[in-house]
């Protein structure tokens, strides 16, 4: 999964593709990288920051996703329905939801209606508060909890479960220790029988560990990481360096499975 921020102030590239034509490069220069999937977002949902209106939304990603589309499967990041609605109109197929319907109530009516795919995430607090001292007792048993009691409400508002995902929310709302915990104990979540999405691309637990301030620049961390999560068992990886995490994909599976042949 291909990250493609189309905002004026995302933590890892800072606005670079908020212009549509800037957008629509990257996310074919992606495609030709070998992304499965491009995930666009108009809400920079990164620690500190603050919602952005649904019609703010809609105007920066629906021409990007009507450009994108014909050409690879898109996910939609955002937790309005009126987005989502939007976005599937113009060809999305798949909602990335950081809040696991928490925020919007139609949200799941919607994903249902339209027999879309869903990806639901753990995450404590809001964006604005999450790394505000984070807490758990337990963080994989708490995320576990939490995910499994999102799909059941999904499936209660009329999801299948066959078009759930879910996303244990590295870096929302947990410390560099919650991180580390949740992804050496990963292969638990696969107890929930729905594919596991990880996303570490460039964050901030990775800056403080590698000693990297630059988001761009750690790409060996992230690289760590995806091959971990990859040899746990992670279906999806997201992450901004396609390019060069489609080979350590490649290259871990191929060593998970002894076979040469084609990822």
């Amino acid at each position: 999964m291909g990250v493609l921020n189309v905002t004026p102030d995302s933590f890892s590239d800072g606005g670079r593709f908020a212009a549509r034509d800037a957008a629509v490069a990257r996310a074919m220069e992606m495609i030709e990288e070998g992304a499965d999937l491009i995930d666009v977002g108009g809400e920079s949902t990164r620690p500190g920051s603050r919602p952005v209106p649904a019609d703010e939304q809609i105007a920066r990603v629906v021409p990007v996703i009507m450009a994108v589309a014909p050409q690879v499967v898109v996910s939609i990041d955002t937790t309005r329905a009126a987005v989502a609605e939007v976005a599937l109109e113009a060809g999305a197929t798949v909602v990335n939801d950081i809040s696991a319907g928490r925020d919007d109530p139609g949200m799941f009516p919607l994903v249902a209606r339209r027999k879309a795919v869903i990806v639901l995430m753990h995450m404590q607090g809001t964006p604005a508060t999450m790394q505000k001292n984070p807490r758990y007792d337990n963080v994989v048993l708490e995320v576990e909890q939490f995910l499994c009691e999102r799909m059941d409400v999904a499936v209660s508002a009329g999801l299948e479960r066959n078009r759930i995902l879910v996303d244990p929310g590295i870096g929302f709302g947990k410390s560099v220790e919650h991180n580390l915990t949740l992804l050496r104990e990963q292969r638990t979540l696969c107890r929930l029988g729905r594919p596991v999405v990880i996303g570490t691309s460039r964050k901030g637990f990775i800056g403080r560990i590698t000693e990297e301030p630059e988001p761009a620049r750690r790409l060996f961390g992230t690289a760590a990481s995806v091959a971990w999560s990859v040899a746990n068992g992670a279906a999806m990886v997201r992450v901004h360096d396609v390019k060069a995490m489609v080979q350590v994909v490649r290259m871990t599976q191929a060593i998970r499975s002894g076979s040469t042949g084609d990822f």
